[in-house]
């Protein structure tokens, strides 16, 4: 007889920085300055947020916020080239380090006038390909970046342990509230997917044993796990509250673009990377998007939804995303997609009513927060980028504005198949 153990897929969770009180988010503060050696990287970041660098294609740009962008953007290009070997014995030197140098590169690159060539200087360029070579993720901003390394407390803790209503934002481009409450949102989903965490454990356990016990325990966790996504609905319908569409837009939303969403095409260039054969040119320059967010990607797996590409040799954009997370939950994504004994599996061999309709219960859940998804989707950059591509094709009627994710993919498109994708999960 086969001796019953835990799958150690979830219960070593905490291997891939998958904590069981703050999941995918740090159990506590993240580190809020790097020490003596990089103080110029601080400095020179605290100097852009303090002299409130405006957006190069800002439409009505003074000359004086051109002169202040210019005169900062001076400055970068007269950084020391520090060292990075000393920040590689710390994860959390290096994430501080990641997320200092690919503000600054942010700030720098879409502060540029919208027609200039994007060359990264090489005091920046060298220090943010090298952290990144080390992370193993790419080098600009990444939704780690804005969120789950991105937070303060609110109000003094006792516990340590982030919770829903006690974060503040650290680090913005415009200290706008609505720049705010867009991190913020996300990293309540975050912090509410954690009891999903505990069920997928949970269940896991119970099918391991496999008995009728079991299979009633799972489907108990099922309608337990649908309620839990359903809260996380709630949490993402939230974000109008405090978060207005127009601003977040046009003053808050261009600030994360990458490579692939440059109206205008420009190549960004990593000056100095030549000088180190340990470098390579990067291939993904994708922005900050929500599909970088671990707890969603985890919600996917565990219920079987199947975001592969159809086209032979071509990443999906959900896989590609999955790049852009922290290595260590890419490795848990990976163990989890590796279970042997899957959940939807499971159910579809059960003979069990009640397990079938529990398990469509949370698959419906999860195609409805991605209802939601499109619901915000619209009312933040669907609507904003029709009403900007009116007033733009009023003063040229030859340019429009694409209406594309933070990641460079065609938005309707790709909420509309991942919607699809979780509806077609469901047992029939």
């Amino acid at each position: 007889m086969d001796v019953y153990k835990t799958p150690a897929i979830i219960q070593d969770a905490h291997v891939f920085d998958v904590d069981p009180q703050s999941g995918f988010m740090p159990p506590e503060e993240p580190l809020s300055r790097l020490p003596g050696p990089w103080e110029p990287w601080e400095a020179i970041l605290d100097d852009a947020i303090a002299a409130k660098l405006q957006l190069g294609d800002k439409p009505v740009l003074s000359e004086k916020e051109k002169a202040t962008s210019e005169a900062w953007r001076a400055r970068v290009r007269q950084l020391p080239l520090l060292a990075t070997s000393d920040l590689e014995g710390s994860k959390h030197l290096l994430r501080r380090a990641h997320l200092v140098l690919t503000y600054i590169m942010h700030f720098y690159i879409q502060s540029l006038p919208p027609d200039a060539p994007v060359l990264v200087p090489r005091a920046v360029a060298l220090p943010v390909l090298r952290v990144s070579a080390r992370l193993n993720i790419p080098p600009l901003l990444t939704f780690s970046n804005t969120v789950l390394y991105n937070w303060t407390y609110k109000y003094p803790s006792e516990t340590k342990v982030p919770a829903v209503d006690n974060l503040r934002t650290r680090t913005m481009f415009s200290g706008l509230i609505d720049e705010e409450e867009f991190y913020l949102c996300s990293a309540r989903i975050e912090l509410g997917g954690v009891e999903a965490l505990e069920l997928m454990r949970a269940t896991m356990d119970e099918i391991f044993i496999g008995d009728q016990t079991a299979v009633r325990r799972i489907a108990e966790y099922l309608r337990t796990m649908a309620t839990v996504i359903n809260e996380l609905k709630a949490l993402l319908m939230d974000v109008r509250r405090a978060c207005r569409p127009d601003p977040y837009y046009n003053e808050v939303r261009p600030w994360f673009r990458g490579e692939d969403s440059d109206v205008n095409k420009r190549k960004w260039v990593f000056e100095g990377l030549e000088e180190d054969p340990s470098l390579k040119t990067p291939t993904e320059l994708s922005g900050p998007s929500a599909g970088q967010s671990s707890m969603v990607h985890v919600l996917d797996v565990f219920l079987g939804v199947d975001h592969q590409s159809s086209a032979p040799g071509k990443r999906s954009f959900m896989t590609r995303m999955q790049s852009y997370m922290p290595r260590n939950h890419r490795l848990f994504l990976d163990h989890l997609s590796s279970n042997p004994r899957p959940l939807r599996a499971f159910v579809m061999s059960s003979a069990d009513a009640a397990l079938h309709d529990a398990y469509n219960l949370a698959v419906v859940a999860l195609k409805e927060f991605r209802d939601a998804h499109m619901i915000i989707a619209t009312l933040y950059i669907l609507g904003p980028a029709r009403r900007a591509a009116k007033q733009l094709e009023a003063c040229n009627p030859s340019e429009k504005g694409p209406l594309k994710g933070t990641g460079g993919t065609d938005l309707v498109r790709f909420l509309k198949g991942t919607r699809n994708r979780t509806t077609e999960t469901i047992i029939r």
